[in-house]
């Protein structure tokens, strides 16, 4: 429930690269910002941000919209906690009207656990420092561990009560739904001969709050402080609508801005690790959340830089881990290098035994690329065995085809080849078919993919329907967003008319010089708004759109127009209607840019889109385009009606509208500089 006036003074405020620079690696080329898309797995950037108009677009998915469009898609915010997000990040005051019982209720179950998973985590930080158990044992196991009081609050550590119902009976007490505690994943359900009991599922634990890269909490992970055996270690939180571990990454929220700033992300294994080496300066630190690493978790690291430094354990466990891991990053397109520290240590352990400035030094000075440290790792263990020998030259083969850039993978390949002492030739043609083999697995498996996700009656799905009739607007949206283009076979004059709105969302509040009379009948020049011309024209000789979705949002031009008002594009970038802002973004984005060194190197002077003059020029020639195509349609259909026609009075009839429509169209092709056969 957020004012009006506050929605605006939030958009107001927004700086959409700003936003999106908190989730995507962005780099500045002309005008706009340029990354890889957080929507789909790619490899060359095609998401391009446009500061000036405060929208971006992905040329290779079809994603677009504005800032709060980027939050719900990416955060799968609701569009208030999108708003209040962005607020907050710019310092601006919401007064909300109270929630009443009935609103409440009608929160989605997302929302909820959302809420539900945030109270949890201030209540187990406020317990951490004001309750005696908490400080006594929760607090002094995290200063045991030599953690700040700072580093603690940072990642919002807590403590849960050694106790079966505290934490559920306070969240019932608070309002929240014992099927949300229960969702969440914060309480467990149990039935006891037909007694249904609730108890809590982190009792007596000390509390790491798993947060999103937007920074809202979404699980937990806890640590047991007791020695039992009979007891799991940590206990992480299920999966749920709001968590899936194979998709988070510990630390994520907090490291995101380093990792961006310094384009490298390190790779560790456990919740205390992160937390260790941001409190020894290395912020740009991650772990994934109690499982081996995933391929959603590197694309996740991905949206912000593309190197990784693994640093696991130096013990057999950790070196397994970090040997499967290399394989995964190669196959997102990462750059892998690889710390490896001693038997006995972990980062956590190196850290706390020699310091922050060393374990800086350390890492720094026994960073390795993949093939150095996998290579040593594998020849230490083959020996001097001709038959291991050549199964880690295999292995090495399958690794390095891995890697996408071919300079690099030349460069691995000569070094591999320089530390196995085995020939480049032949480590090269190894690669070459690994690389075959590799594409030709990725080809297969697509088609699978594409097969199973595949249902018989979208396999049936064609164009138009079976009796006849059109696919309804939103239809042909949902289809066409995912070719990224709007079908022209669906309507005939789908490219005119699209590029009539694309001409009025673009450009309908800017002014265009016009030449008219005066009442002498002397040509003189004026200023006219776009939109006026266009909706003029269009009224004025009574065109009506073939595609629904643009006939509505011409309507909605005129009916703001008939009252003063002009629409910009950023109202179609707003709108209330996903449809419309999916569509408005992708008519205010282009796919290229004009270099600032095109005038510089060639003194040729290149018309920018908002030049007036280019603006009159759109407008001109789309309105006789649409015309043009519009009378062509009359003509075929009259053509259609003549040859069903008997009556001689119908037939005249038909023959001379075919002919006036002929004479319109012979002077509107004389106005484009066209041949009218």
């Amino acid at each position: 429930m957020i004012p009006r006036d506050t929605i605006q003074k939030i958009l107001d405020a927004t700086h959409i690269e700003e936003v999106i620079s908190d989730f995507v690696s962005l780099h500045k080329r002309g005008a706009n910002y340029w990354g890889c898309c957080p929507f789909h797995n790619e490899k060359t950037p095609s998401f391009s941000v446009s500061p000036s108009k405060g929208i971006f677009k992905c040329f290779g998915c079809g994603k677009a919209g504005n800032a709060v469009h980027f939050l719900m898609e990416h955060e799968h915010f609701s569009y208030p906690d999108a708003l209040r997000y962005l607020a907050n990040k710019y310092n601006i005051e919401i007064k909300e009207k109270e929630l009443t019982p009935e609103e409440q209720k009608a929160l989605t179950e997302r929302d909820t656990l959302f809420h539900v998973s945030e109270f949890a985590q201030k209540d187990f930080a406020d317990l951490l420092y004001n309750n005696e158990d908490g400080r006594n044992i929760g607090l002094a196991y995290f200063y045991e561990r030599q953690l700040s009081d700072d580093v603690i609050k940072k990642f919002g550590l807590g403590y849960c009560l050694d106790e079966w119902e505290a934490f559920t009976k306070h969240a019932l007490n608070s309002g929240y739904s014992e099927d949300a505690i229960v969702k969440s994943g914060l309480t467990i359900r149990k039935d006891d001969n037909g007694t249904t009991k609730l108890y809590d599922r982190f009792r007596g634990r000390v509390m790491f709050p798993i947060f999103n890269a937007s920074g809202r909490v979404i699980g937990f992970s806890g640590r047991v402080l007791t020695s039992e055996k009979t007891q799991a270690k940590y206990v992480n939180s299920p999966d749920s609508e709001i968590y899936n571990k194979s998709l988070a990454l510990y630390g994520i929220f907090q490291a995101k801005s380093a990792i961006t700033r310094q384009d490298l992300c390190y790779l560790v294994e456990g919740n205390i690790d992160v937390i260790s080496m941001h409190q020894a300066g290395l912020e740009n630190t991650v772990a994934s959340c109690g499982t081996s690493l995933t391929k959603e978790q590197i694309r996740l690291i991905k949206r912000y830089t593309s190197n990784v430094t693994l640093m696991y354990d130096g013990d057999a466990p950790g070196i397994k881990a970090a040997i499967r891991a290399i394989d995964l990053l190669l196959t997102e397109g990462m750059k892998v290098r690889v710390v490896l520290f001693p038997d006995d240590d972990d980062p956590d352990s190196y850290a706390k035994k020699h310091g922050s400035e060393a374990i800086q030094n350390f890492v720094k000075d026994n960073a390795t690329d993949f093939v150095r440290f996998k290579t040593g790792i594998l020849l230490k263990d083959a020996g001097n065995d001709p038959l291991r020998l050549s199964e880690v030259a295999a292995e090495m083969v399958n690794t390095i085809a891995l890697v996408g850039d071919m300079m690099e993978r030349s460069e691995f390949i000569r070094e591999c080849a320089s530390i196995m002492k085995v020939s480049e030739k032949d480590l090269t043609q190894g690669v070459a078919k690994a690389i075959l083999r590799n594409k030709e697995k990725d080809f297969k498996e697509s088609q699978r993919v594409a097969q199973e996700s595949t249902t018989p009656e979208q396999q049936e799905t064609q164009p138009s329907t079976d009796d006849g009739t059109a696919p309804s607007a939103t239809d042909i949206i949902t289809s066409t967003t995912e070719k990224h283009q709007f079908l022209p076979s669906f309507f005939p004059c789908e490219e005119q008319e699209k590029k009539i709105i694309s001409l009025l969302i673009n450009n309908g509040d800017q002014t265009i010089t016009m030449p008219s009379k005066d009442e002498d009948g002397n040509e003189i020049f004026e200023e006219y708004y776009v939109e006026a011309l266009v909706v003029g024209d269009i009224l004025g000789d009574n065109i009506k759109f073939d595609n629904p979705l643009y006939q509505r949002i011409f309507n909605e031009f005129a009916e703001q127009l008939q009252q003063g008002n002009l629409l910009s594009s950023q109202y179609f970038v707003n709108h209330q209607e996903e449809i419309v802002r999916t569509l408005a973004a992708s008519m205010l984005s282009q796919p290229y840019t004009i270099s600032d060194e095109w005038y510089k190197k060639y003194l040729i002077s290149v018309p920018m889109p908002d030049d007036k003059a280019v603006i009159a020029n759109d407008y001109h020639d789309s309105m006789l385009n649409l015309k043009m195509k519009k009378l062509e349609q009359k003509i075929t259909e009259a053509k259609e009606q003549l040859k069903d026609a008997t009556d001689p009075e119908d037939i005249a009839i038909r023959l001379g509208q075919i002919n006036q429509y002929e004479k319109i169209k012979l002077a509107i092709g004389k106005e484009l500089n066209r041949v009218i056969s």
